[in-house]
């Protein structure tokens, strides 16, 4: 039986890169692009903005890489900044990025539910029901071991990118004939200029979350000072080109200006592609999308659960790891969370409100690194940022400019998030315990 608080290292690179594309690629990029279409005045400028956000990715992955080496601990970046900051900021880095991810759970298995209704006869009034089926389902997967959740996840995000892949290759099979495949100015003018470019530039950095994914399993990869870094830029560079073929795609099929506005820009991509079989076409596709995702966020936010309980900031209950190296307890909390946030409706304002963490958590852990470059600089570090301080540097600023924009742009969910924060204060000290490793080695 495993060890009390351990888990087990039997997760690849294959994995790494399959919980990225799981976690990250979703219904974001088949909505996306009709927002930005209407920012944006080109579709040459429209496909710069997505590989200057797949750039701000690989830039920030070079300091997360450096930081998933130095610090191999289960939990994602809450790890982070609790080793350079002190436990009251891993304290909200990890809560806030456990809420939100259990809120996703709860979205994904939403969507899958709500589309499966609606694509399957007789279940027309059971999307709730489905959604609290599928949550579980997972859950229950996830229970028999981290060998099984490893090679589902994979299973499950090469379906995900194999139908992509046929989205793409329909795009430019099928989609000759259409008035305009040019990448050079269209005729809808731009909303703006460089508030515009901005704004889309936001929205293509919150498509790009999720690529983070391998340090939330630092302790399970088989060789973390090799596969962490590994799987990171994989993953970018998996999901960017993704990303850049399905926008290169739709433009081949949709000119700029009629994907402009449009909800799921996606969908009409496929409705001049199938006619009226491209809505089912485009539901499906964000099903398989889901499956791979909501297993992915069960993973995440139950390694979050298990890495805060091992450091004290959660009951000591939530350290226990089964025989196949899941940690049971966390995976039940998150579990009925996720569930509670599906039955109750609230999920997507929890969403929105904790995403203004979301920038603000890659902002901590880039002054983390700088942290703990100048506070141990003898410690090991089996990767290092070339360039540094310049390039961590510049994506801290980039970061802190995307929160500043965030702040601007909602400043009403701006407000409750901070609320949040101070909240977090009495919560913090409720919960603080004495390290689980510090009460065993006693």
């Amino acid at each position: 039986m495993a060890a009390r608080g351990a888990l087990l290292r039997l997760l690849g690179v294959s994995f790494g890169v399959a919980v990225a594309v799981g976690n990250t690629i979703g219904s974001g990029i088949l909505k996306a692009p009709g927002e930005m279409a209407a920012l944006l005045p080109t579709p040459a400028t429209f496909l710069a903005v997505w590989a200057l956000g797949g750039a701000y990715a690989f830039l920030s992955a070079l300091s997360l890489a450096e930081l998933g080496t130095l610090i191999p601990r289960a939990g994602g970046q809450f790890a982070f900044a609790r080793r350079a900051l002190g436990d009251y900021a891993g304290f909200v880095v990890g809560y806030s990025d456990w809420l939100s991810t259990c809120g996703s759970t709860a979205a994904a298995a939403l969507v899958i539910g709500e589309y499966l209704a609606i694509l399957v006869s007789g279940l027309s009034h059971a999307a709730t029901a489905i959604a609290v089926a599928v949550t579980l389902l997972f859950a229950l997967l996830q229970m028999a071991g981290v060998r099984l959740s490893g090679r589902v996840q994979e299973i499950t995000s090469l379906l995900k990118t194999l139908a992509f892949a046929v989205l793409v290759v329909a795009c430019f099979a099928l989609g000759g004939g259409q008035p305009d495949h040019s990448l050079v100015a269209q005729t809808h003018p731009p909303a703006s200029t460089a508030v515009a470019l901005v704004i889309a530039l936001q929205a293509v950095v919150f498509t790009y979350d999720g690529w983070t994914g391998v340090i939330y399993f630092s302790e399970e990869v088989q060789e973390p000072t090799r596969d962490v870094p590994r799987s990171l830029f994989l993953g970018v560079a998996t999901i960017a080109a993704i990303y850049l073929l399905v926008n290169v795609a739709l433009l081949y099929v949709v000119p700029l200006h009629d994907l402009a506005g449009s909800t799921l820009a996606a969908g009409v991509a496929a409705s001049r592609l199938f006619g009226a079989a491209g809505d089912p076409v485009i539901r499906w596709l964000t099903l398989i999308s889901m499956i791979a995702a909501i297993h992915a966020y069960h993973l995440m936010a139950t390694r979050v659960l298990f890495g805060m309980a091992r450091d004290g900031l959660f009951f000591q209950r939530a350290v226990a790891v089964n025989r196949g190296g899941t940690p049971v307890p966390a995976l039940i909390i998150s579990t009925a969370v996720a569930v509670a946030f599906i039955l109750s409706g609230t999920f997507e304002e929890v969403v929105a409100v904790l995403a203004f963490f979301f920038v603000a958590n890659y902002s901590l852990s880039f002054v983390s690194l700088i942290v703990l470059r100048r506070r141990e600089p003898a410690a090991p570090r089996p990767f290092r940022v070339p360039l540094y301080p310049w390039l961590t540097v510049l994506t801290l600023l980039a970061s802190l400019a995307f929160l500043a924009g965030s702040i601007a742009g909602d400043p009403r969910r701006s407000v409750f998030a901070l609320g949040v924060l101070v909240l977090s204060a009495p919560a913090f000290l409720l919960l603080r315990r004495r390290p689980f490793n510090a009460r065993r080695e006693r």
